[in-house]
């Protein structure tokens, strides 16, 4: 009887160790199985809403953006051409200021802020305005009750001048 029960207890714990690496591997194939389903949810997961920095940080890169009016002190950022428009001023090419502004304006948000069907953005408004005067307002698309926004003054010689910008979303 003794090597009967030797027998019979190597050939249960033989028994039990597949059972264990059975269950290892189930355990394995289902952990697998949940990584590939939750890369696949994040992945196709769309952005829904706009952040305030992007705003914020949109709003200061814009300031510095190179347009196409030149003056006696070079080419102008966005910000030196609002002066040179709320003055009245032209460029060295002879177009206004003011027209230059419009169209670099136009140009960086048409392609900074796609307004198309199936994305986030509905619209957008863009606002350079001093204490008497609209200097320049820019739209696009439709304003949502959820919109994230800018603003930011300017201040020369005296002359106050305030940007807005709003970011409507779905």
């Amino acid at each position: 009887m003794g090597i009967y029960k030797l027998y019979y207890k190597m050939k249960s714990n033989k028994k039990s160790q597949e059972e264990m690496v059975g269950f290892v591997l189930i355990m394995i194939i289902v952990a697998v199985i949940l990584v590939v389903f939750l890369g696949f949810s994040l992945s196709n997961s769309k952005k829904e809403t706009v952040e305030s920095y992007e705003a914020e940080s949109f709003m200061q890169a814009i300031l510095q953006y190179t347009t196409e009016c030149r003056s006696d002190l070079g080419e102008l950022s966005v910000q030196r051409t609002i002066f040179e428009c709320y003055e009245g001023k032209s460029c060295l090419d002879g177009r206004e200021a003011c027209a230059v502004l419009n169209s670099t304006l136009r140009d960086i948000l048409d392609e900074s802020w796609k307004i198309e069907e199936g994305s986030p953005i509905t619209g957008y408004e863009f606002r350079i305005a001093s204490e008497d005067e609209e200097i320049e307002y820019v739209t696009e698309g439709e304003v949502s009750e959820n919109s994230k926004g800018s603003y930011q003054s300017l201040s020369k010689s005296g002359n106050d001048i305030d940007i807005f910008f709003t970011i409507y979303y779905s």
